[in-house]
């Protein structure tokens, strides 16, 4: 049994375009409950299966700048303080990502093993998994880069695939074994597929891996040096950002974008396979959500306000409203505040496609929804017109907005719930309940909740321009890369 520490590493980044439009840009699949749980993310999740591992250290986070106040709030949800959340200033694959957690974890002279995962991923059998990642720790202890390859049980053609050297082990009662991999074969023909279904060697490449940080570190710094040294200097003139690590732009934005599969994992004469067989999906379309959750007798998946009657195998699922699903078949019907998709089953994966065309047409729909999450709450754009609109907007207990004035707009604000500190143009007041104040254009102003309780309020805007642009932040308790701070 290995006697290095385990330092989770939890990839965070990607959209999980074929989930929209539950899915989108501001708010991906991986922060959603899309689990049979029905009650946990999949990147609580991710981190939850991990429990009575040896050696468990806490979890450092790789994720988009943008959804870091998500991150580190889903962390403090399940209990978890991680060893560190480093912002990713833009996406550059895996390969960075595997590169900044070396350099990260090593930082210190230390040397412990990698587990990397990624966050948007569904294990069913999760004590299968940990007695996997345990059979893996002496072989990763020893130099050799696992990558865990998932037991086919059909001829996908969606995934890449990987060769083991010699037989494996995949019977329900057979002990994982770590065997030498042979090549990597990218996405299949059918027939091919078939062919490596009837065949012992192949597994489905899963993009979970686990080395010592010095192996892999001496691998990339071997194969893809220029990804190491992007990344290095990217790490030296980083910034910390409260309880974040941000890359430092310039430096990170110069490193190629590739998977570690294709810099290292490839290349390299270290890899070794160990199959799992675990109930793994990595949830790539609402189908496969379908196929992996638990089902009725009429073998359908019903999330949130749903009926269903003579209806089967369908997906239904409603976030607000009620969704009714009578006599239907082969469905998949998902409800949000501002889409309703309809599809076929087996066409579940072309939403991909509508994604595309929307984004081609600027619609907010392909990339965010109505309800925007902030590092102090949120906001819910309830209804507008011409020159007006109406916002919900929430403020978590303890939290303040920036201190920001407006060109173009001016606000009116009604307290529903909670106590609030309005503070305008150098004055504070309180706005309780049932209560409201008027914020004049061009006012310097500021909204803080000093109870224990969030404080929800209904914003009217009014004025010739009402875009998220028209701010100017004086002061950001929370470092907001947009904010124009001024004196």
């Amino acid at each position: 049994m290995s006697s290095s520490t385990l330092v989770p590493v939890i990839l965070c980044g990607g959209t999980g375009t074929r989930l929209w439009p539950l899915s989108r840009a501001s708010y991906p699949k991986q922060y959603w409950a899309l689990g049979s749980s029905g009650e946990e993310t999949l990147l609580q999740q991710t981190h939850q299966r991990l429990a009575g591992l040896p050696g468990l250290a806490p979890p450092l986070l790789i994720c988009n700048e943008d959804h870091r106040f998500i991150v580190a709030e889903q962390m403090r949800q399940i209990g978890v303080e991680p060893a560190g959340i480093l912002l990713e200033p833009i996406g550059r694959n895996t390969a960075p990502a595997v590169a900044v957690a070396a350099l990260q974890a090593t930082a210190q002279g230390e040397d412990p093993l990698l587990l990397v995962l990624a966050a948007d991923h569904v294990v069913r059998d999760t004590e299968r998994f940990r007695q996997t990642v345990v059979a893996g720790l002496e072989v990763a202890e020893a130099g050799r880069l696992v990558t865990f390859g998932i037991v086919p049980t059909a001829p996908e053609t969606g995934y890449g695939y990987i060769e083991a050297a010699e037989p494996l082990a995949t019977g329900a009662l057979s002990q994982p074994q770590a065997v030498p991999i042979q090549r990597f074969v990218e996405k299949p023909d059918r027939a091919t597929a078939e062919g490596f279904l009837a065949s012992s060697r192949f597994t489905w490449n899963s993009g979970m891996f686990l080395f010592k940080a010095s192996a892999v570190l001496a691998e990339l710094e071997r194969l893809a040096p220029e990804v190491v040294s992007a990344c290095r200097s990217a790490l030296e003139h980083d910034a910390a950002d409260l309880d974040f690590l941000r890359l430092e732009r310039e430096a990170f934005a110069g490193c190629p974008n590739v998977a570690i599969d294709v810099a290292v994992m490839e290349r390299t004469s270290l890899g070794s396979v160990l199959p799992l067989q675990a109930g793994w999906s990595d949830v790539g379309s609402w189908s496969a959500l379908w196929e992996t959750a638990d089902r009725d007798g009429d073998g359908n998946v019903l999330r949130g306000r749903v009926i269903s009657e003579a209806s089967r195998n369908c997906y239904l699922r409603s976030e607000h409203r009620l969704v009714v699903g009578l006599g239907v078949e082969d469905l998949v019907v998902v409800e949000t505040d501002d889409v309703v998709l309809v599809a076929h089953r087996e066409r579940a994966q072309d939403v991909k496609a509508v994604v595309g065309l929307l984004e081609r047409e600027g619609a907010r729909e392909s990339r965010a929804h109505r309800k925007i999450y902030r590092p102090w709450g949120s906001y819910d754009g309830v209804v507008e017109g011409e020159r007006w609109q109406v916002k919900k907007i929430v403020v978590n207990p303890g939290a303040s907005l920036s201190l920001q004035m407006h060109h173009h707009r001016a606000e009116h604000w009604v307290v529903v719930k909670g106590t609030a500190v309005v503070e305008k143009d150098g004055t504070e007041e309180l706005v309780g309940e049932n209560q409201s104040t008027y914020i004049p254009l061009g006012a310097r102003h500021r909204l803080s909740n000093p109870g224990k309780i969030p404080v929800e309020m209904i914003e009217v805007q009014s004025g010739s321009y009402l875009g998220e642009d028209d701010i100017v932040r004086f002061e950001d308790r929370y470092g907001r890369s947009d904010a124009l701070l001024r004196p």
